[in-house]
């Protein structure tokens, strides 16, 4: 209750705040327009970030070369309303809003990744952040645009793997080598295009990252976990397990090694009137996930290991119509064949996973007629998922999903509407082998509608306010259909039900975006409100126990049955910064960034998992070639929490940076020290399933040199 207090009354002061603020920006109309915005690219109408009607931002240049990490999830964490799920340092996935797992896309170039990282939270997603030109967060519903996953929002990897123009002096080289102290980290990437005609382009590009165990800042357990662990050894001296030592692990976080490396190769005949291209990449990971220590007697502990192989080809071609009522016809999809084991302590596989998926979509772009332009297309997405092994918690599964979608928008003067509509058909079949009669066996099919209506209106130059209602319906995935078993990686027999409705949704989303000349403030409140919300919860063993039956299996871990309900989510967003002075040609600037989510099950408890309010706040002194930046980031206690979960006590954390450009005229050339964690703290993160386990790395010393010719 202290918590949601402290909530409502920041929000309170910060909407104070703004509230003042269009006034202010009117008072000097003339150095709004001087401030450029970023363009928002993951959407087929490309438009700047004040005109989405949703909570965005952009990811690159020198704050990508700050904030990058080996996980897509850790590189974005510290942007506003994103979490991550903290599976250790090689498996963190992003969270937005308290959205997680099938709720959140996470793409490569408009494309999902094709992995099996929504299946598990201790599944990596199969992208490398070094090769990363620019990442976009859409938070709050993309189900529009990129089908009923995206209820949560979308993660956007852009980079060059298939070239978009041709290089202006025939050629185009960017490297990136780094160091990071925490794990004795070394990691380099390079990626280049060649014009070997004045049409077409080549490229390649490849990456390493070798990591030693994490650096932590305290101990290993939770103080929670390390009083249960102490208990057990007082209760079980003789127990084969040493509680007692697990207790006094401390300074480095066990079995949390990785190595990774990529390949990649492409090539795009570009022309004024089109392009077409084609990329193959080949992804290899080995990375230990940490260990879960038994605090009671009877319990197990493993440090498994995830060996990851992924070979992908991509296609992307845009042609320009000539003019009329369409404006340009783009094509995008991929394929991927994709495949973990997860190794015993002895390297023996365990479990395996296979999964083949097919994914594209067709955007038809509307030419500006009156005001009026838009889009619409059609997707399509294949899934061929099976898990083999003692520990397979799924049957063989098949996913088939068709979605037609189209967005519209209208433009007069200062105002500005947007609307679109999609149908998606989902069918999931679930191939039950015939001596484990546990799995369903059958196929389940949905059809969804989701729609939207919003509407932005300039109040002021550089002062956009806009409002954006959805409705928003969710196909089960086969997770929540179908799981019927012990899975390892969760600690958790997971039980779903092949009966599930389609989830519903509906959404409501105010934003603010107030831009001038040396400050910028953007900010989002939204409501989420759900019918047959899926969740997962704590039951009794004896209902897991029913459904192992018959097939003879005994149930080990704690039960987690999906079960649906009503569910509530709202929550806000500010990002702000102020230029305070400019001092001898450098520029002061101070910037805040707030952050807040409160998620319910009706009448049941709260949702599991969710990110406690969060305040970061920083200075910079900039010029055109040097960057230092200091901050200050903290996250409160979590205290509203599932009954089967444990708080998490509030942290703060210090970071700083350094950035020098040391040839003039060359931005694509960098050097950043980045020092995180400076206090070495024991921090860890309210949406972690590990969080008892595997706190966040202690101080950590980065060092980047990116070269761009």
């Amino acid at each position: 209750m202290i918590q949601g207090n402290i909530a409502a009354g920041s929000l309170a002061a910060i909407l104070t705040a703004l509230a003042a603020a269009p006034a202010a920006l009117a008072e000097t109309p003339a150095a709004q327009d001087s401030t450029p915005q970023d363009v928002i690219v993951s959407a087929p109408v490309t438009h700047d970030e004040t005109d989405v009607l949703q909570g965005t931002s952009v990811l690159s240049g020198d704050h990508l070369n700050r904030e990058l990490r080996p996980t897509i999830g850790e590189t974005l964490a510290r942007l506003p309303g994103v979490s991550a799920t903290s599976f250790g340092p090689s498996a963190s996935r992003p969270i937005l809003r308290g959205f997680q797992g099938d709720r959140i896309r996470v793409l490569t170039d408009g494309i999902g990744s094709v992995d099996v990282s929504n299946t598990s939270v201790d599944h990596a997603v199969v992208i490398d952040p070094l090769l990363a030109e620019r990442v976009e967060v859409l938070r709050g519903p993309a189900a529009l645009l990129y089908g009923s996953s995206a209820v949560g929002g979308v993660v956007n990897v852009i980079d060059s793997r298939i070239p978009r123009k041709v290089p202006e002096n025939g050629y185009r080289l960017n490297t990136i080598g780094s160091y990071a102290s925490a794990a004795s980290e070394r990691s380099v990437g390079a990626a280049g295009d060649v014009a070997v005609t004045k049409n077409l382009v080549l490229h390649a590009d490849g990456s390493y990252l070798k990591a030693d165990d994490l650096r932590i800042g305290g101990y290993v357990l939770s103080p929670a976990a390390r009083r249960a662990a102490l208990a057990a050894a007082a209760e079980a001296p003789d127990d084969p397990i040493d509680f007692a030592a697990s207790a006094r692990l401390k300074g480095r976080l066990p079995n949390s090694a990785a190595e990774t490396w990529t390949a990649g190769v492409g090539a795009a005949l570009i022309t004024d009137g089109g392009s077409l291209g084609m990329s193959y990449s080949h992804y290899d990971s080995l990375y230990g996930v940490p260990i879960r220590y038994a605090t009671e007697p009877g319990q197990e502990q493993e440090a498994p290991r995830l060996s990851v192989l992924q070979n992908r080809f991509d296609l992307r071609g845009e042609v320009e119509t000539g003019g009329g009522f369409l404006d340009r016809i783009r094509l995008r999809a991929a394929y991927a064949s994709y495949r973990h084991f997860e190794l015993e302590e002895d390297g023996e596989v365990g479990t395996a996973f296979y999964n083949k998926g097919l994914e594209g979509r067709m955007e038809f772009l509307q030419a500006n007629h009156g005001g009026w332009n838009g889009a619409s297309g059609a997707q399509y997405f294949s899934r061929q998922f099976n898990v083999v092994g003692e520990e397979a918690f799924l049957p063989r599964n098949d996913t088939q999903q068709v979605g037609l979608f189209t967005l519209q928008q209208y433009e007069s003067g200062a105002f500005k509407a947007e609307g679109g509509m999609r149908y998606e058909h989902t069918s999931l079949a679930a191939r039950n082998p015939l001596d484990d009669p546990r799995f369903f066996n059958g196929t389940r099919s949905f059809d969804t509608f989701s729609g939207s209506l919003g509407a932005s209106y300039g109040i002021a130059n550089g002062v956009r306010i806009g409002l954006n209602a959805s409705r928003t319906e969710r196909a089960p995935s086969a997770e929540e259909l179908f799981a019927n078993g012990a899975h390892a990686g969760t600690q958790a027999y997971e039980l779903g039900n092949p009966n599930f409705r389609t989830e519903k949704s509906w959404g409501l989303e105010a934003t603010l975006h107030a831009h001038g000349e040396g400050f910028s403030i953007d900010a989002s409140a939204y409501y989420n409100w759900f019918d047959d919300y899926i969740y997962e919860n704590q039951a009794g063993q004896g209902v897991c126990e029913a459904a192992a039956a018959p097939s003879g299996r005994e149930v080990e871990f704690p039960c987690f049955q999906y079960t649906q309900a009503r569910a509530r989510y709202y929550g806000f967003e500010i990002d702000a910064s102020k230029r305070l002075a400019t001092i001898g040609g450098h520029r002061i600037n101070a910037d805040i960034l707030a952050d807040y989510v409160r998620a319910t099950v009706v009448d049941v408890s709260p949702v599991p998992r969710i990110p406690p309010l969060r305040i970061l706040g920083g200075l910079e002194a900039q010029d055109d070639r040097t960057s230092a930046h200091v901050e200050l980031e903290h996250v409160f206690r979590q205290n509203r929490i599932a009954a089967f979960e444990t708080q998490t006590a509030p942290y703060t954390m210090v970071n700083a940076s350094f950035s020098f450009k040391p040839f003039a005229g060359n931005d694509r050339t960098s050097i950043t020290i980045a020092a995180n964690n400076l206090f070495d703290v024991d921090a860890r993160r309210a949406a972690s399933v590990l969080k008892d386990f595997a706190p966040l790395a202690g101080r950590d010393i980065r060092a980047t040199l990116r070269v761009g010719i």
